[in-house]
């Protein structure tokens, strides 16, 4: 029997079989592999399924073992982390990341692109994968991150400022910054009314159980970016689209 599932720890709490169940109607099995040991996970997932998703904290062991041994394109290379691996016809396993995907079909479908301003805060896991898409669609990127301050990682304290002048700002940091509920112009772009062509402000936020920036005028929630995943990554893992 054809299986899918994924690994971390903890996910007892994951909406993720939910979710593949939506997408396919029960089809497929979709299973939690919980356990604190990635090796035994992953040898789970190399005896009894035909992909995985990955979620903390073996999105970057998973992203090594591929990178040794199986097959992933350029712009995952570069995230440096996976969070799908899909068993080929080959016998190889190749290693996506949705939430590079996710957030290029969010920008996408809100408008941004060529020419668009995207302030990314944090470059953990998801930060990167934000930035990637971002520059992939010809967005002039800036990111923000507390540590490895360079020409292009600024330092946080400059967040403010710079996402007052910013299209989109990509937020995924675990922690509010007060500053950004004072930033000029954001009141000027109603819920529901974000899109790229505005030339005001619009907030994406990574985070979905905890955000802290939701209520803000031009607010796209993280609910969207974690659907926009499941649309582009399950097709990956299984062939065949998502129910919409």
């Amino acid at each position: 029997m054809i299986r899918f599932g994924l690994i971390g720890d903890p996910i007892s709490h994951s909406v993720s079989p939910e979710i593949f169940a939506k997408a396919y109607g029960g089809h497929w099995p979709y299973d939690l592999i919980e356990g604190a040991d990635f090796n035994a996970s992953w040898k789970r997932f190399l005896n009894e399924y035909q992909a995985i998703n990955i979620t903390a904290p073996f999105k970057e062991p998973a992203f090594r073992e591929v990178l040794a041994n199986g097959v992933m394109d350029a712009e995952v290379q570069a995230i440096g982390a996976i969070n799908i691996a899909v068993k080929e016809a080959d016998g190889r396993i190749h290693g996506y990341n949705s939430d590079y995907l996710g957030v290029m079909k969010v920008l996408r479908d809100h408008g941004f692109g060529e020419g668009s301003t995207v302030v990314v805060a944090g470059f953990g896991g998801a930060g990167k994968a934000a930035a990637a898409a971002g520059k992939a669609l010809g967005c002039d990127v800036v990111i923000c991150n507390r540590t490895r301050h360079t020409p292009d990682i600024r330092p946080l304290e400059e967040l403010p400022v710079l996402a007052g002048v910013a299209d989109l700002l990509i937020y995924t940091l675990a922690f509010p910054i007060p500053e950004l509920y004072t930033l000029p112009g954001n009141g000027d772009l109603k819920d529901g009314g974000t899109d790229g062509a505005s030339g005001r402000m619009a907030i994406l936020e990574a985070n979905y159980r905890t955000p802290c920036l939701a209520g803000r005028p031009g607010y796209i929630p993280g609910t969207e970016w974690h659907r926009a995943q499941a649309v582009t990554g399950y097709p990956l893992m299984t062939g065949e689209p998502a129910d919409l």
